[in-house]
């Protein structure tokens, strides 16, 4: 339901008001307790709300138009919204797109009415997750806010263009913010350390550089997320500092780690046999012995072993130690589970036994899996590094205009179907992830990937400017 509140009935509970926040301070998370409330406070995204920006103007001068602010999780969205609240002098109203529905929306402009009647105040409503509405709810707002009775704040992590019905999103100026940058994240991580009334400053802990880095690598640029990691590995520290009784202690990545990744195994001892047996199976796959496969095949089918778990273990290992050596080996794996499906045992046991034979006969690679533990490790470096703008689709008027899809080059129109462009975020530019074997048909996928990348660095050396 919507939650509404105006900045000039509140001073008579301003008192109360702190004191519930006080009393119930320490129950609420971190990310929350951290939140600023000023504009002065607010941490990143200078372009689109830094001073001298068209935002950032509106807010001091209380002159608020509506707006959609698109962007990731944790980027200040909300934050941004609250910080209007507490600035404006109009009425404001917070809508959950979650929580509502059109009868909410309703029971909204009958108070915005009010509001306009007897208060002569304009409504400003920030409407979180406003995706999450449907055409028709979205429909309702439309009215009003073309007749300037509200002013409308939506907040939203997927595309506008495609969620916010073109009407709508018409008498909205879009503002895109940015996933925090690594320095800023450092920031408001040190100042949540050092608040004494908000922060983790009572604790008196520091942490190393490292330990603060990999909080901000696993947090890829959500303030929230981060926030979270830094509270949790921060209870499991104090905690820890207090049974060694080492005051001013300096949290290291180890312990960061220990709090924040830390599992428990589960291991049935009792079913060795069942793992002793899948182990030997691939490994008869991997070694290209079809004797010893299909022999192991045998033991698990007759022990009471699912075959359906031996299929999809046929199947992973078509991908994993086969690839594109041969192609087909995936299908093969796959026909296989659907006949045994279709058939049942015991009909079905020598379809297994048929894919086990060619997996194990079949050329070898690990290039795929290789490739993709890789290029899984990059991202875990890099983080969610953003994707080029001349690879990104522009179906709508606004992402053409904010440069989606500016230069790209279309492979059909070139020698071969091939151009020499980049396709990875720059920061990954040349980067390689997938080196093909020469066993079977990935020897042609070699000389085939050999030729590409040989012309891409020839136009590199060519043409510096290139994309």
């Amino acid at each position: 339901m919507a939650i509404t509140g105006n900045k000039n009935d509140k001073n008579t509970l301003d008192l109360f008001e702190h004191q519930a926040q006080k009393a119930t301070a320490g129950s609420r998370p971190l990310a929350d307790r951290m939140r600023p409330v000023r504009l002065d406070q607010f941490i990143g995204q200078e372009q689109a709300v830094g001073k001298g920006s068209l935002i950032h103007s509106a807010i001091e001068n209380d002159r608020i138009f509506s707006m959609i602010l698109w962007g990731p999780p944790g980027c200040g969205k909300t934050t941004l919204a609250r910080i209007i609240a507490e600035h404006t002098q109009c009425h404001f109203s917070h809508f959950s797109a979650v929580l509502s529905g059109v009868k909410d929306i309703r029971n909204v402009i009958e108070v915005a009415k009010e509001q306009q009647n007897f208060h002569r105040k304009r409504t400003i409503l920030f409407v979180d997750e406003i995706h999450r509405f449907n055409k028709t709810q979205q429909d309702a707002f439309l009215h009003h806010v073309e007749s300037g009775l509200i002013t409308l704040v939506g907040a939203t992590t997927e595309n506008p263009s495609f969620e916010v019905i073109p009407a709508l999103l018409s008498r909205c100026q879009v503002v895109t913010l940015s996933p925090m940058s690594e320095s800023d994240m450092k920031i408001l991580l040190k100042r949540a350390l050092s608040d004494r009334d908000n922060g983790l400053g009572q604790l008196e802990l520091s942490y190393s550089d490292s330990a603060l880095d990999h909080i901000i690598a696993i947090s890829d640029g959500d303030a929230r997320s981060a926030l979270n990691a830094i509270e949790i590995s921060a209870i499991y520290a104090s905690s820890k500092a207090v049974r060694n009784d080492n005051t001013n202690h300096e949290v290291p990545l180890e312990e960061v780690e220990n709090a924040l990744q830390r599992k428990a195994l589960i291991y049935d001892k009792s079913g060795e046999a069942h793992f002793n047996l899948i182990s030997a199976f691939h490994k008869s796959l991997r070694g290209s012995d079809p004797d010893a496969a299909i022999y192991w095949l045998g033991r698990m089918l007759s022990s009471g072993e699912d075959p359906m778990y031996i299929a999809r273990r046929m199947i992973r290992f078509a991908s994993e130690d086969v690839g594109n050596a041969d192609p087909q080996a995936l299908s093969i794996a796959m026909a296989a589970m659907e006949a045994f499906r279709f058939l049942g045992s015991p009909e079905g046991d020598l379809s297994l036994a048929q894919a086990a034979v060619y997996l194990s006969t079949a050329p070898k690679s690990n290039s795929i899996y290789t490739a993709y533990g890789q290029t899984l490790k990059t991202i875990q470096q890099t983080g969610a590094l953003p994707v080029p703008m001349h690879i990104r689709n522009a179906p709508t008027r606004l992402m053409k205009n904010i440069g989606y899809g500016k230069d790209y080059k279309y492979a059909h129109n070139y020698k071969d179907a091939f151009v020499p462009q980049d396709h990875l975020p720059e920061k990954l530019q040349n980067e390689i992830f997938y080196t093909p074997t020469t066993r079977g048909y990935e020897k042609i996928v070699k000389e085939r990937l050999d030729k590409w990348r040989a012309l891409k660095k020839s136009h590199q050396k060519n043409d510096p400017g290139h994309k």
